[in-house]
């Protein structure tokens, strides 16, 4: 988040046709739990470009990169590596471990979209498993992401948001910033009439 040093999303590797949905979950949720920007596949242009949609609409920062060579991503990265596999380390038993790199400085975070090579283990900070079991990258992104940022990532506040949801028990209702009740976003400061 912005406060702190940078928290890359990788997304590794990108099936077209198959992968679409999963990898516009990725960067969606990458920019809602605190990371900075998401590294997208060069062939993941139409994912790319939803969640710039969403970040314009919504507020951010966040970026959004598109890369042909994913490999030297990992390999010229200066700073710790999180690859998030079901075979790795428990997180629970890595989270201080990672937060404690992550101080140090930026921070990669690797999510497969297909079979990752071994390289990627080897050259990886951490290995860590959501659960060690089979389930949906996104889900183990998202709580990897919240027991980095210790649930600070809710509380964030956006920046040039067109648009504002407002929390409500039941219905659906979007606002303009200003509109919004009680809600205040880094580009509508509060006055002090």
């Amino acid at each position: 988040m912005q406060d702190a040093h940078e928290v890359v999303v990788l997304r590794y590797g990108h099936r077209p046709g198959r992968d679409d949905r999963m990898t516009t979950h990725v960067g969606l949720t990458a920019r809602a739990l605190g990371a900075d920007r998401v590294i997208l596949p060069d062939n993941a242009g139409q994912s790319a470009e939803t969640v710039r949609d969403i970040t314009d609409r919504f507020g951010g920062p966040f970026a959004v990169e598109l890369r042909e060579d994913q490999r030297s991503v990992v390999r010229n990265w200066d700073g710790p590596i999180a690859h998030l596999t079901m075979y790795g380390e428990p997180v629970q038993s890595v989270e201080e471990d990672v937060r404690g790199a992550h101080a140090d400085g930026p921070l990669l975070v690797v999510v497969g979209g297909e079979k990752v090579p071994w390289e990627l283990y080897e050259h990886a900070t951490f290995n860590v498993g959501v659960t060690n079991q089979p389930h949906s990258e996104v889900a183990g992104l998202a709580v990897f992401l919240d027991r980095l940022f210790a649930g600070a990532e809710l509380d964030r506040e956006w920046a040039d948001a067109e648009q504002v949801v407002v929390p409500q028990a039941e219905g659906k209702q979007v606002v303009d910033p200003a509109d919004a009740p009680g809600e205040r976003t880094v580009n509508d400061p509060q006055t002090d009439e």
